[in-house]
């Protein structure tokens, strides 16, 4: 099982015939991610790769394809409007990789979120991967094995950090997902630790999280009500100064808000396993699953 994104899942690739699109939208084929169509303004009618073909529009690509989810390789600039085309045609899981979009363009993504249906991962993230049957992002595959935790996390390198420990600790993953590190983003924790939850092959799962706004207290508050599968927790960031931007565009301190201990005494109170740091990662969830 997984949550998301599986074998069957079809997807879109919006830019898909500029420098990263294609070079990611090959590693993604190269993975068995069944991609089934592409959308380049005024690249209508052309093919990617000699097989996929190639829309000006999502609208023209429906009209053909089943689409269950896109992603999204669009320029910062143009990549709101791409988001927001994603939502009005109702594709269920919009992948946003795009790092840089601004703030004021994100406010305007947000509420065309909250009157649909999709769900948003990213932007400024790794994507997606479900074990052995498809990756919608750039993360590296050949760390990935199909197993019994999942992965979800602000950070994109502590994600691959995270799963090569518990690939080469045994336990392997069921879904990974990186749901990205700016101050907003399509859909918060608790949208997929729901789905975890509800993931019978799930049996735990590992949540990383960053210095810089409340997200990790949020999830912490929803575990402790309704969740009772293990959660590992690991917040990067200890060190940073307050009120400078480290790294992520949402890992930031400000107004004594933020702090990683404060993040850490809220999902300990929780009863989140908390991983001192990165590096047992995978010890500490297999202390959480008795193994």
């Amino acid at each position: 099982m997984s949550i998301l994104v599986n074998k069957n899942t079809n997807v879109l690739v919006q830019g898909i015939t500029g420098k990263e699109g294609s070079f990611h939208a090959q590693k993604c084929l190269e993975y068995g991610t069944k991609i089934i169509a592409g959308v380049t303004p005024f690249k209508g009618k052309t093919l990617f790769n000699g097989s996929v073909p190639v829309y000006n529009t999502i609208k023209e690509a429906k009209k053909e394809c089943r689409i269950d989810a896109t992603m999204i390789f669009v320029p910062a600039g143009f990549a709101a409007a791409g988001i927001i085309e994603a939502v009005e045609a109702e594709i269920p899981l919009i992948v946003c990789i795009t790092e840089g979009i601004p703030v004021i363009d994100m406010l305007n993504v947000k509420a065309a979120l909250n009157c649909s249906k999709s769900i948003m991962i990213g932007p400024n993230c790794p994507g997606i991967i479900t074990a052995d049957e498809c990756k919608i992002g750039i993360m590296p595959g050949f760390i990935h094995k199909k197993g019994s935790v999942g992965v979800l996390s602000r950070s994109g390198t502590l994600t691959y950090e995270a799963v090569n420990q518990l690939t080469k600790a045994g336990l392997g993953e069921t879904t990974c997902i990186g749901i990205g590190g700016d101050p907003i983003i399509g859909s918060p924790f608790i949208t997929f630790l729901k789905k975890f939850e509800e993931d019978p092959e799930t049996k735990a799962v590992v949540m990383i999280g960053e210095i810089g706004g409340t997200a990790e207290e949020e999830a912490s508050e929803f575990i402790k009500s309704n969740m009772k599968k293990p959660v590992i927790g690991f917040i990067a960031g200890k060190t940073a100064p307050a009120g400078k931007r480290m790294g992520h565009a949402g890992a930031i301190i400000s107004g004594g808000k933020g702090t990683a201990s404060e993040k850490l005494k809220t999902m300990e109170k929780n009863g989140i396993h908390i991983a001192d740091n990165p590096s047992v990662i995978a010890e500490t969830a297999k202390k959480a699953l008795n193994l």
